[in-house]
């Protein structure tokens, strides 16, 4: 896994510790594995992360944050990962949660404008938040379970080839034979 890019560009715990508006948390962020890029914690934080990117909630990286925290995932990874949707990707992701949603309620895929007023919302809120809250649970947990194997996968074929490219070394530098006399 690119661990020395992940370590680049994650902030050091001492930089969290040292932020004044995250003192509230108290020794909570001492936990050495919501810092250490391990298989395990990486594996948990794609695990979380990815699951509340599909969640159309406020504040995911909070929800994010706190999970983190409770399963002792890398919890700058878990939050960084919310934001695969962001302002451009959301719009299309969540539309297709809501048709994965309708399907599979058995119901129509609605045709709507949305218009930002509690009028609007008040009205549609059963017929589209029921399928896109489906979907979004569906699709959250599929594609995180995904990414968390794939995750597993793939550290563990990186340690394989890393350890095979160690014992060729080794077994290049050792001299073939006895010396004879």
């Amino acid at each position: 896994m690119p661990k020395r890019f992940i370590k680049r560009y994650m902030p050091t715990p001492e930089k969290i510790r040292a932020m004044k508006s995250l003192h509230f948390l108290g020794d909570v962020l001492h936990e050495p594995n919501l810092w250490h890029i391990n298989r395990h914690a990486v594996c948990r934080a794609f695990l979380i992360g990815v699951f509340f990117c599909f969640i159309p909630m406020p504040f995911q990286m909070v929800a994010a944050g706190f999970f983190a925290i409770w399963f002792n995932a890398n919890l700058p990874l878990s939050i960084a990962l919310v934001w695969i949707s962001n302002p451009l990707t959301m719009p299309p992701m969540f539309y297709f949660n809501y048709k994965v949603g309708a399907w599979l309620l058995g119901r129509p895929v609605l045709n709507f404008e949305f218009h930002l007023s509690w009028q609007w919302l008040s009205e549609r809120l059963l017929d589209i938040g029921v399928p896109l809250y489906v979907g979004s649970v569906v699709l959250g947990v599929v594609c995180a379970c995904i990414s968390y194997l794939v995750i597993q996968f793939l550290w563990r074929r990186k340690v394989r080839s890393d350890w095979g490219k160690r014992r060729g070394l080794r077994e290049g530098s050792r001299p073939l034979g006895r010396p004879t006399k």
